[in-house]
């Protein structure tokens, strides 16, 4: 079975295999990277190498995600579609505090187009943050409310959800028009399987973060044998899973370094076959 490497995100044709820029800042996503010039070369590569879809915020750092961006890949190629998002700021300790207010969001995506030096954002995730662990329900009517005016002020050209449930993208839908979906998704948290699939046939992007994340050792321990058995590493396993599960599947993730920047990258050759797939779908049945 093939697998497309592009999708359509917001009328633009991108690469399946993206590029999640938060571990560009410091540690806890806040205060400068340790070494600035290989974040610059990351970016630089990934671009070279053909990404074309680069998720940021400015609440990353805050600012000094962006600001790396800028300095790294402008004035930026035609092709390459930069996600960013809102919903939060941070704290001077760097907590991550709900900032859903009119204000709070006008002023963020201001910002993100001053740090990014963009005159307008191509998507924006509104990030909801009812529960900062993860999807929680509540009304995001407020919010997309500000950001659909923000479009029609021309700051926004598309609008995104990020860590919501599926009554809240099917709300926001009634709002607006909503290119993508970003959430917590890996071959061990799949909550959002049916959400995935129903996208799909709309032909809306979604977006997984933390491939790796949430992983009992038990779980672990297992994709660590598939990843010998195929001479890969546990992450480009998770990757390569990630971008068989579904066409409208784009990946984002994220690291400060080439050398794993092309592993990544590499993961979208890494052949499963269907032996593997079942395998690697029954890790997430193993002991929670």
């Amino acid at each position: 079975m093939s697998y497309p490497d592009t999708f359509t995100l917001a009328g633009h044709t991108v690469r399946r295999m993206g590029y999640g820029a938060m571990q560009l800042a410091g540690p806890y996503v806040f205060g400068p990277p340790k070494d600035r010039t290989e974040a610059i070369a990351v970016l630089r590569e990934a671009v070279a190498s053909g990404v074309n879809h680069i998720d940021t915020a400015d609440i990353y750092g805050p600012h000094i995600t962006n600001e790396i961006i800028r300095e790294a890949l402008h004035p930026y190629p035609d092709d390459l579609v930069i996600v960013t998002k809102v919903g939060a700021r941070r704290g001077d300790d760097g907590a991550w505090i709900p900032a859903f207010s009119c204000e709070d969001l006008t002023q963020s995506v201001h910002e993100n187009l001053r740090t990014l030096g963009l005159d307008v954002l191509e998507v924006v995730n509104l990030r909801s943050m009812f529960d900062t662990h993860g999807p929680k329900e509540g009304s995001l009517d407020e919010p997309l409310t500000v950001l659909a005016d923000l479009q029609r002020q021309g700051l926004i050209r598309h609008i995104g959800l990020s860590n919501v449930t599926p009554k809240q993208v099917a709300d926001g839908r009634r709002l607006c028009e909503i290119v993508c979906v970003q959430n917590l998704y890996n071959l061990v948290h799949r909550p959002d399987d049916a959400l995935i699939d129903a996208l799909a046939g709309d032909g809306i992007a979604y977006v997984p973060f933390f491939p790796l994340g949430g992983f009992t050792p038990l779980q672990s321990s297992a994709l660590s044998d598939v990843a010998r058995q195929l001479g890969a590493t546990p992450m480009q396993v998770a990757l390569a899973w990630l971008y068989r599960r579904s066409p409208n599947v784009l990946l984002i993730p994220g690291t400060s370094s080439r050398t794993h920047l092309r592993e990544n990258l590499a993961a979208t050759t890494l052949a499963l076959s269907d032996e593997v797939m079942a395998e690697l779908n029954g890790i997430s049945e193993r002991a929670q």
